[in-house]
């Protein structure tokens, strides 16, 4: 079902989504700031994104969330700052979103795949903290990303 992931290319979420997506040959991409901002420097050009006009995180944000069939946010805890600014645009959009606080063991790979498939959401925007505001996150949502695909893409 999943046709394409998309996130900004910042370090945490953005990043895993990206390297779950490209270790897996599903196709992704999305924007990012103009110069491929990031906390870390300039994004790889091993990411395959577009720059924004603007240099500014929140362009880059909007149009991810305007640009896909929903998205899907993955936290450590209650979401704040530019993960907030995420949901707050997708409710403003009437843009369907699921958020996922991977320190709460109730949540699943499983749960996320079923709201995909009942939205069905072709082109997912993933977004979440980066890496200097939580640092333990992309190892937990590589982990959870990668379950939620083999559930959405079971292998016989």
């Amino acid at each position: 079902m999943i046709k394409r992931i998309v996130s900004g290319g910042q370090t945490g979420v953005d990043r895993a989504a990206l390297d779950v997506a490209l270790s897996r040959g599903v196709p992704c991409g999305g924007w990012c700031p103009k110069g491929r901002l990031a906390e870390d420097g300039p994004i790889p050009l091993s990411y395959p994104l577009l720059e924004t006009p603007s240099p500014l995180y929140e362009e880059r944000t909007a149009w991810n969330v305007r640009d896909s069939d929903g998205t899907l946010v993955l936290t450590w805890g209650p979401p704040s700052e530019g993960t907030a600014f995420t949901i707050a645009l997708a409710e403003e959009m009437l843009r369907p979103h699921l958020v996922v606080d991977l320190a709460d063991n109730a949540a699943t790979p499983e749960q996320a795949a079923q709201w995909i498939r009942e939205n069905q959401i072709g082109v997912l925007n993933v977004a979440g903290p980066r890496s200097s505001k939580s640092p333990q996150i992309y190892e937990h949502a590589v982990a959870f990303l990668h379950r939620m695909l083999d559930t959405l893409n079971p292998v016989p």
